[in-house]
């Protein structure tokens, strides 16, 4: 019975069973450390194999993560510039369109311009003209009035030449002469002067040939003037009526 349980402890470990009391302490030692180093090697093997495996493990994952990083890198590169090319052609676009405009701007400021220096033009032109229509209205006005007076200062001058000496020596002439006077100036301060008319060739513009007469030399001349000419500024009011020479 011993002996069976001797021999299977033999096949259990591969190592023959030997008594102690029959080796001695060198030949016990001997087969530990074998079966000791053994199983470390066989540790270490397994260690190494795991470790190995273990590399293998995270080797996979990390060529993965950094195929799976450059991959989005490259998505990203590829996105940043579709987006620089998007945003650049909406950039021209939107330079062309702002330009476009620009010009529009322009041209109509051109537009605005030349017609609001037409229509200043014309405003000042409108009260230019205005101001000499009213002027021009003011003058008539005055004409019509002036030429009721013309007749009256006839008369003064026509008294005067033909007064009586007794007559110019009074005081009461002196008076009526004044007045003669007065009016003259009232006349002058509206701008009505005489006409000259005496000794001038004769204008159709200002003078009225009422009488012609035969002189040798005086052909076109005015000879006599037979009734006063008024002029208004540069407007003449009444024509002299005189009388012309015929040579």
């Amino acid at each position: 019975m011993a002996e069976e349980q001797k021999k299977s402890e033999q096949n259990d470990s591969g190592v023959e069973a030997v008594e102690p009391e029959t080796i001695s302490n060198d030949s016990y030692t001997l087969p530990f450390l074998r079966r000791k180093r053994s199983s470390e090697a066989a540790q270490q093997d397994s260690d190494q194999v795991e470790m190995q495996c273990n590399g293998n493990a995270q080797v996979a994952p990390e060529i993965q993560s950094d195929s799976q990083a450059e991959t989005v890198e490259i998505a990203e590169s590829d996105a940043r510039e579709d987006f620089l090319a998007a945003f650049k052609a909406a950039a021209t676009k939107r330079e062309a369109d702002l330009r476009q405009q620009l010009a529009q701007s322009e041209e109509q400021v051109a537009q605005h311009k030349d017609q609001w220096l037409r229509a200043t033009a014309d405003f000042k032109n409108y009260k230019r003209r205005a101001e000499n229509e009213r002027s021009e209205l003011v003058r008539s006005a005055n004409a019509a009035l002036i030429l009721k007076l013309l007749p009256v200062v006839d008369d003064f001058d026509l008294a005067i030449e033909n007064v009586p000496p007794e007559v110019a020596a009074t005081a009461w002439w002196a008076g009526t002469q004044l007045i003669a006077q007065k009016l003259r100036l009232l006349l002058e301060s509206e701008g009505v002067t005489p006409l000259v008319a005496t000794g001038q060739d004769f204008d159709p513009n200002l003078h009225d040939a009422v009488v012609l007469e035969e002189t040798e030399g005086q052909d076109g001349k005015v000879l006599a003037e037979l009734q006063k000419g008024y002029k208004q500024y540069d407007r003449v009011l009444r024509p002299a009526k005189v009388k012309v020479g015929k040579g």
